[in-house]
């Protein structure tokens, strides 16, 4: 029989037996015991209001309705898959403790979440960071040949700081960039970062090393190459001298350069490249720039934009 709330004694006595195994084998926190059993609690009561006689006997098809209902109510696809996850533990454990004999969420997926769109910079703000490193000191000079070879490459953080000098073409104004998985890709320097590149390699570098050897192109005074925090910290410091308000980090440059292309019209497929993504799928996160770009010229050109 139904409780005051609207479910059975049954699922009840089957959701806390589920929390306490997952507590005990899992280690789970008491929030997510909390949150995995209001969920079970909402999908048991809106089975039963459905005609579905306990959790037990639910099937696949009972399992999407409830789903599809959510999604009509206006549940947030987080929600549901938060939902859809705390079901899917549920029945591994009913079906591994012989509960019932199959799993009916088993060919059931996941709402897509989409991929968060990382924060992006104007082309002012890109000018005021690159601008902001102090000329008249080493460091300075480094920063702002880091700061350019980034914005003009759009390399990962990892990869920037691991550069060594036999990976620039200074010629051909070509770098050689080692990417994820070994993959070696080459990208274009462009005018403006070359010129800073080798602005500190003819005194700066030399004079942060003091005659030390080293391997990393963009050295600290100790020797040795600078660490990714490291460099974290040098964009918050010189983002907060060129007056930028938003929390900056290598990857907000690495997103400007990506977001600037598009926006001036280059293909996705070429970003790609550039970037060093293995599938095309990685870089569409831009495609909204692309959209916008579209809208803003239709708007500006078309007779009745």
């Amino acid at each position: 029989m139904p409780d005051a709330h609207g479910l059975r004694s049954e699922d009840i006595a089957l959701i806390e037996s589920f929390a306490d195994a997952a507590w005990l084998e899992r280690g789970l926190s008491r929030n997510t015991l909390n949150s995995y059993q209001s969920d079970l609690r909402h999908c048991a009561s809106w089975l039963l209001g459905d005609g579905v006689n306990g959790l037990l006997t639910v099937r696949r098809d009972d399992l999407l309705r409830y789903l599809a209902a959510e999604v009509d109510a206006g549940s947030h696809p987080r929600t549901s898959a938060r939902r859809l996850s705390a079901l899917r533990q549920f029945y591994r454990w009913a079906l591994r403790d012989k509960h019932l004999d199959s799993d009916p969420t088993a060919q059931i997926e996941a709402p897509r979440l989409g991929r968060p769109l990382p924060k992006s910079m104007t082309e002012a703000e890109v000018e005021a960071l690159l601008e902001a490193p102090d000329l008249d000191t080493a460091e300075g000079l480094r920063d702002r040949a880091m700061l350019e070879v980034l914005y003009a490459t759009g390399l990962r953080v990892s990869e920037l700081v691991g550069l060594q000098p036999d990976q620039f073409n200074l010629n051909q104004g070509l770098v050689r960039v080692m990417g994820k998985g070994g993959k070696e890709r080459l990208v274009p320097l462009g005018e403006e970062a070359q010129r800073w590149v080798e602005r500190f390699l003819a005194g700066a570098r030399a004079e942060l090393l003091s005659g030390q050897p080293a391997d990393a192109l963009f050295p600290t005074r100790r020797g040795g190459g600078m660490t990714r925090q490291a460099f974290w910290y040098r964009i918050k410091k010189h983002a907060l001298g060129a007056g930028i308000d938003q929390a900056l980090s290598p990857h907000t440059v690495r997103h400007a350069f990506a977001t600037h292309l598009v926006n001036h019209g280059a293909d996705l497929r070429v970003v790609q490249l550039l970037l060093g993504h293995s599938s095309l799928s990685t870089t569409q996160i831009y495609t909204h720039v692309a959209r916008e770009r579209l809208q803003a010229l239709h708007a500006k050109h078309h007779p009745r934009g």
